[in-house]
């Protein structure tokens, strides 16, 4: 299992809330969860075969931006 990081514009509880519901449904995702009290709003996605172009892809449906982080 890989763990995915992208820097978000995710800040506040009502932003994940509204990306709950697409990243809990995605296939692929074993778990995920936003930092908002990182100055960059990170997002860490335990991927169980989804991308990191799937990733931001969701999270753009969603109204939000999301960056990958290199490790």
């Amino acid at each position: 299992m890989e763990n995915l990081k992208f820097k978000t514009n995710i800040n506040c509880e009502g932003c994940i809330a509204k990306v709950k519901p697409v990243l809990d449904e995605a296939d692929g995702i074993g778990a995920w969860e936003v930092d908002i009290d990182n100055s960059d709003k990170i997002l860490t996605v335990q991927s169980e075969g989804i991308t990191e172009d799937e990733v931001i892809a969701l999270v753009r449906k969603k109204g939000y931006k999301a960056e990958p982080i290199a490790e």
